[in-house]
């Protein structure tokens, strides 16, 4: 009897346990590059060389309800002062929220950077110039899908 109370309430926990993608950042550039996950809190500074690839899960920020990806050409860009790219995001039940933004200044001018979900029928924000057109870049895609950030794209 206590087996099967085990197995029925797992059962029921199973519906809000829905597959997640992932906010993903490739570095391109031929810099280093760093960032920083900040939700209701700082995480850490990671360091990205060029050609390597960070990324999280995507997860709801109960304190901020959202969280943004901050990246900056300088080990201490976030405290500094320094010009950021930001992936934004929020976890919506089955939908992301994704969005890109340039705040104090352009840290990738003269370069692409691509915002792109896996799947392709959602939009992607493309700056073929890596400076930020006016307007709202606020897009969205389901849930599972994985947003990649690539800086220094290439071309969009």
């Amino acid at each position: 009897m206590y087996a099967s109370t085990i197995a029925v309430s797992l059962a029921a926990l199973t519906p809000l346990a829905a597959a997640v993608g992932s906010a993903v950042v490739v570095n391109k550039c031929a810099d280093t590059v760093y960032l920083w996950s900040v939700g209701g809190s700082v995480g850490p500074e990671q360091t990205l060389a060029s050609g390597d690839e960070w990324s999280e899960e995507f997860y709801y920020d109960s304190t901020s309800g959202g969280v943004t990806i901050k990246i900056t050409r300088g080990s201490d860009g976030l405290y500094d002062g320094s010009a950021q790219t930001d992936f934004a995001y929020t976890l919506d039940g089955d939908t992301i929220w994704y969005d890109l933004s340039d705040v104090f200044g352009d840290p990738f001018s003269g370069h692409a950077v691509l915002q792109a979900p896996s799947d392709t029928s959602c939009p992607s924000n493309c700056w073929s110039d890596g400076v930020s057109p006016a307007g709202s870049q606020t897009l969205d895609c389901q849930a599972d899908s994985n947003v990649t950030l690539t800086l220094c794209a290439g071309s969009c």
